[in-house]
This record gives structure tokens, C-alpha cells and sequence, in this order.
């Protein structure tokens, strides 16, 4: 007995000792900014300074009048900067942009001319490359009329095969080597869901949808390496543009690993909200059930990506009446509505967040009836997302809220498209089209995002493209429809709390608020009083991430 009461008595000693030697959770303290954040029910809320713990998390917001805590760990000074939240962009393509910026990038084209110029350029600074890869392409910017054709990619490269998606990724665009070294031919079938553009009779190097997936066992598939590379150069871009948190749509299980590597090595920054790419890339990565947050709240595997429809730029869009420039067509279904409701039940079977792409009204018609299907069965907050929503029709508007459905769209989408769709849909059917303020005031969730590499990954364009409904040239003075313009709250909340909702991480970021991460950004300018075309030019100088910075612009 007396043994035992010795050991005891050493033990609480012991740890009475280690309890006085233990140092004390030190914080750290950002002074001296114009800061601002939302607050849950998206109210503007301003600070001066911000506490930090040493986990990163926000410990408290300081106004002028309050007093700065003592002993500190870190202090730093922002010298009256403007600092705000980071952005979650609800919606991109991780792999995509890293991939991109590396491969040739014909976004920036104006002409067939110069995209072909730009072809030969890249293909004599890289003439040991196999195959020529790259996208960007828009036909319409071009005022081509049409799409182009394999010939045209013939008279500058003959001898290599060429792969180039279009700005979208719902068309691919070969040329006759890549058709013969995928062994295509004129008797070649486009597969369901997918279309083979001909002419004379042969394809004429135009390949839409599921008909790009022919080319899929010609193309090599990426190195690990070569991921990685990709994965290094997407988290570059996007801290320096204020992207901290990012929803990957269609993550692959190569891509996982790369992600996982990143993670393991502590070069993940970015925080990925993963949605694989189909059924079996959900059940290869996650297996029973999504993944827990990984690597302090880097990676996460939140639910599955699935297609039911193409693009518009592509006319594979689901419509409900034909297209006014091409009657007869409606577009391209993917699924059938028992194979979407099928998939969707099997994801969330497993609680996995379903999240599906649909641009036509069609599409958005069939999406929102299997939900108000599924929601019988599957219980509970399910936040089921559709990715895009483009067209809706006005009927089905309210819909959306009815069944919780969350509306993620992406604002540049609206200004790039607006001439497209016009031209696709006639002046009668706009209503509905990119209706954010529609599904806002109808009590649906907005998530605002870019669908990068399709658009650029630079946020402050969106929220002006949000506010105005105008391009970057001013375009149309007074905005596109402009009864659907949302206020800077509106469209901030989107593009933040919004987003983080739409991926049940609302409880850890989002937002500069107790509790929460504090990934925040310090920018030149104050993005509630700067000018639409100020905002656009906004910059980004530093981007921090649990307060710690991860991105410095250089001077």
C-alpha cells in the first residue's frame, strides 16, 4: 500500500512538473490593417487588427479602441493595408491549370491565325515532345463561324500529332496524325453522349464530349512526376491571386497522389476540397465513405463530380427547345435520368457530396428532379450542388431552394459567353441565363467560382463581373440583363462563406472569424470602395494561410 502511494505521489509530481515546464500557447498578432470579413448572415464587418492562436485559427478581431495583447510570439505590422479573407473558389480544376501553364495555352488568341502561330512557335521550342498538347481554344472569339478543322492544324504541324481542347473542355480539336495514331476513320462511331463533327463524310477534326475519350489510349498519360510539376505551378498561381482554398472538380486517382504527396512532403498550401471524377474514382480514393481532413485542413475528399450534359460553345448543352442557330439539335445528354439518379444514389450511399455539371435548361430540369426524387430516400443536409446552371428555365428557378440545392456558377462564365448565348439561345430564352440574383432572392445558396483553366483563376474579376454584368471593356455599358446584378456583399459572399458552405467546411474557413482558419490576404486596394475596373486590377500582395505567409509578391 505504501508502494503504491509512492508511485503515486511521483506521478502527480511528475506531472505537476511537466504541466510548469510546458511553454504557454503563444499567439500572434496582425496590427495596423484596414481589414474586413462577412460575417455569417453576410454582414460587413471591419477590424484594425486580428489575433491569432498557435494553431493558426483566428483568436479575435480588434477595432482601434480595443487593447493589444501582451507577449505575443509574432507580430506583424500591415502598415494600414486593406486585409481580407482568402477566396474559396467553389469550383476549378487543380491538375488543369497546373497542366496549362505548361502545356500551350491558346486562351489568349484572337484569331485562327494566331493560334495557329502560336502552334508553330511552341511546336519548334519543344520539337522532341511526341504529341503536342494544349487547349484554350474559343472559335467564337475567333469569328471563325465554324469550328476549325484537322486541316487547318495539317498546314502547320504535319508530321506530330496535335490535341487541343476547346476553352471549355467539351471539344477536342486534332489533327490527321492524332486521328490515325488514335486509329480513327470515317468509319469511326462517336460514342454515346458524344459527337464526331464531319465533313465530306470524314471527321473533320473536331471531336465533342465522350467522343474525346477515342484519343484517350493514344495520349500518354501523365508522368507522377509530371503531376507533381503541375500541382507545384496551380498552388503558385493561385496563392498569388488570392486563392486559398479551391473545390477540384473530377480529381482523379493519379491526381490524389500527387495531392497526397504534396501533403506527406509539406508542400500542399492550398487547401483542395477534392470531388472525384465519376464512380470509380470516388470509390478508388475514398473507398467507404469521403476522407477526413488531411494535413492541418489541406485535403479533403468531399464527394463525387458527374456530367449530364456538354457546353454551350460546343452546342452540347442540354436543351429543352432546339438551338436557334442550329434547329433540330438540343444538345448532348450523358446520362439518362436513370443513370444519373443511379449514380447519385450510389455516391450518397456512402455519404458522399454529389456535385453535377449542367449548362442547358434541360440539364438543370432533369438534375433538379432527381433530387426532389432522392431527397425521400437520402436524409438529412445532403447540399446537393449543380456545377454551373447556367440556363435555367424561369419555371424552375425556384426549384433550386425548394429541394436545398446549391447553385455553383462562375461569374466570368457570364461575360465570355454573353454574345454565345444570345446566338445559341435567341432573345426570347434568356431569361434564366446566369440568373445569380434569380436563385439568390429565390432563397438557394450561391458558391462562386472560375472553372479555371476554362476561365482565368483571379477572383477579383469575377466579383466584377458579379457587380456590373459588364467585360472588362465596360461591355454592355449598364450590364447583360442587369437585373441580375448582385451587390459586392452578395457576390463576396459567394465567392467566400458561400463557397465553403457548398463543401461543408463553413465551420473552418470562409470567413475571418473566431474559431475559423486564418487564411487572409493582403491586397492594395479596398475592394468596397475600388471602382469595377480598379477591382479587376486589384493585386494581391501577400497571401497567408493559418497565419503563416505561403505567397510574397516580389517588388
Amino acid at each position: 500500500m505504501r508502494i503504491f502511494s509512492t508511485m503515486k505521489a511521483a506521478m502527480v509530481l511528475g506531472a505537476a512538473l511537466l504541466f510548469v515546464e510546458m511553454p504557454a500557447a503563444a499567439d500572434s498578432l496582425i496590427e495596423n490593417v484596414n481589414g474586413m470579413t462577412l460575417n455569417d448572415g453576410g454582414k460587413l464587418v471591419r477590424f484594425t487588427a486580428m489575433v491569432i492562436d498557435d494553431e493558426g485559427r483566428v483568436k479575435k478581431l480588434l477595432d482601434r479602441k480595443d487593447k493589444r495583447p501582451e507577449g505575443v510570439e509574432f507580430q506583424f505590422d500591415g502598415k494600414g493595408k486593406t486585409l481580407i479573407p482568402g477566396f474559396v473558389d467553389a469550383h476549378g480544376h487543380v491538375m488543369g491549370l497546373g497542366f496549362s501553364a505548361l502545356t500551350l495555352d491558346l486562351s489568349g488568341t484572337k484569331s485562327l491565325a494566331e493560334a495557329q502561330a502560336a502552334l508553330s512557335a511552341y511546336a519548334a521550342k519543344y520539337p522532341n515532345r511526341p504529341w503536342i498538347i494544349g487547349g484554350g481554344w474559343n472559335q467564337e472569339i475567333w469569328g471563325l463561324g465554324r469550328f476549325p478543322t484537322a486541316a487547318e492544324l495539317d498546314a502547320v504541324i504535319p508530321d506530330r500529332p496535335v490535341y487541343l481542347e476547346r476553352v471549355d473542355g467539351h471539344a477536342a480539336w486534332v489533327n490527321s496524325v492524332a486521328m490515325k495514331t488514335a486509329g480513327i476513320t470515317a468509319a469511326t462511331k462517336a460514342p454515346s453522349g458524344g459527337a464526331i463533327e464531319k465533313s465530306g463524310g470524314k471527321p473533320s477534326g473536331i471531336f465533342v464530349d465522350k467522343a474525346q475519350g477515342l484519343f484517350a489510349k493514344a495520349i500518354p498519360a501523365p508522368r507522377p512526376v509530371e503531376n507533381d510539376l503541375a500541382l507545384m505551378k496551380a498552388q503558385e498561381i493561385l496563392l498569388s491571386q488570392g486563392v486559398t482554398t479551391i473545390a477540384d472538380m473530377g480529381t482523379s486517382i493519379e491526381q490524389w497522389q500527387s495531392f497526397r504527396r504534396a501533403g506527406d512532403k509539406g508542400q500542399l498550401k492550398v487547401r483542395i476540397i477534392s470531388y472525384a471524377g465519376e464512380i470509380d474514382n470516388m470509390i478508388a480514393i475514398g473507398g467507404p465513405g469521403p476522407s477526413p481532413w488531411l494535413y492541418d485542413d489541406r485535403l479533403k475528399l468531399a464527394g463525387v463530380k458527374l456530367y449530364i450534359d456538354g457546353a454551350l460553345g460546343s452546342r452540347g448543352a442540354l436543351l429543352k427547345e432546339p438551338y436557334a442557330d442550329r434547329p433540330g439539335e438540343k444538345g448532348l445528354a450523358l446520362l439518362t435520368s436513370a443513370q444519373l439518379k443511379n449514380k447519385m444514389s450510389r455516391a450518397a450511399m456512402d455519404g458522399f457530396q454529389t456535385a453535377v455539371h449542367a449548362i442547358g435548361d434541360k440539364a438543370n430540369d432533369e438534375i433538379l428532379s432527381a433530387v426532389e426524387e432522392l431527397q425521400y430516400t437520402f436524409k438529412g443536409d445532403r447540399r446537393w450542388r449543380i456545377e454551373h446552371a447556367q440556363i435555367v428555365d424561369p419555371a424552375d428557378l425556384p426549384r433550386i431552394a425548394q429541394t436545398g440545392t446549391i447553385a455553383s456558377m462562375q461569374p466570368v462564365h457570364q461575360t465570355s459567353d454573353r454574345l454565345m448565348a444570345e446566338a445559341r439561345l435567341g432573345p426570347d430564352r434568356l431569361d434564366g441565363a446566369y440568373a445569380w440574383k434569380s436563385i439568390l432572392e429565390s432563397g438557394a445558396k450561391l458558391a462562386f467560382g472560375t472553372d479555371v483553366p476554362v476561365e482565368s483563376s483571379n477572383p477579383f474579376a469575377g466579383l466584377a463581373a458579379a457587380v456590373t454584368r459588364e467585360d472588362a471593356n465596360g461591355e454592355p455599358f449598364g450590364g447583360w440583363l442587369p437585373g441580375e446584378r448582385l451587390t459586392r456583399e452578395e457576390a463576396w459572399q459567394a465567392y467566400t462563406i458561400g463557397a465553403a458552405y457548398a463543401s461543408f467546411a463553413e465551420d473552418r474557413i470562409g470567413s475571418l472569424t473566431k474559431g475559423k482558419r486564418a487564411d487572409f490576404l493582403i491586397i492594395d486596394a479596398d475592394i468596397m470602395l475600388a471602382s469595377p475596373q480598379a477591382l479587376r486590377e486589384l493585386i494581391v500582395e501577400q497571401t497567408w494561410i493559418a497565419g503563416r505567409p505561403v505567397y510574397v509578391k516580389a517588388d
